[in-house]
């Protein structure tokens, strides 16, 4: 399944709403070529009273429902829709992560139909699937790792990686 029609749509409703958030997870390595799947897509956000106010606008505009399931340590917002099965989870706290400051500073934005979305880079993804050190985030580590080298192996030296765009450093 392509998930690029999917990024579109969310990366539109994401910034018609002002809502700042990281593709991180699976789908963040699966865009940067590494051969993982999943059925959702996860997000960092930061924890404000207004952002909480974003995503009830952003899973109306999406037609979803507002789920906040399994890790309330995580400050985990689950949006659900049952007409397709979209499942977009936003967290406020992820392992191996000090902040979104952090995080964003180790991303770069990809276009999705004329709206840009922040995606974690590959090493932040692994890195935080080995903090978490759970079961399933460890049955895939090797192959980011390898998709790691990988991409590290053919990037120009001398070259940096695009830099964030946007405010640095707000809370």
């Amino acid at each position: 399944m392509d998930a690029r029609p999917i990024l579109h749509t969310v990366a539109r409703v994401l910034a018609e709403n002002g809502l700042e958030a990281i593709l991180i997870g699976n789908a963040a390595a699966a865009l940067q070529g590494a051969p993982v799947t999943t059925i959702g897509f996860d997000f960092l956000i930061r924890k404000t009273p207004r952002n909480t106010q974003k995503l009830k606008a952003v899973a109306k505009a999406l037609d979803a429902v507002v789920f906040r399931p399994f890790y309330p340590s995580s400050g985990m917002v689950r949006l659900s829709r049952d007409d397709d099965g979209l499942q977009l989870d936003f967290m406020t706290i992820i392992d191996g992560v000090s902040s979104f400051a952090a995080l964003r500073a180790q991303s770069h934005p990809e276009d999705f139909g004329g709206h840009e979305l922040l995606v974690a880079d590959l090493e932040a993804v692994a890195a935080s699937k080995r903090a978490a050190g759970r079961l399933r985030d460890k049955a895939v580590l090797d192959i980011l790792e390898k998709a790691t080298h990988e991409s590290t192996a053919f990037k120009p030296k001398g070259k940096s990686k695009a830099s964030p765009r946007g405010p640095q450093g707000r809370k």
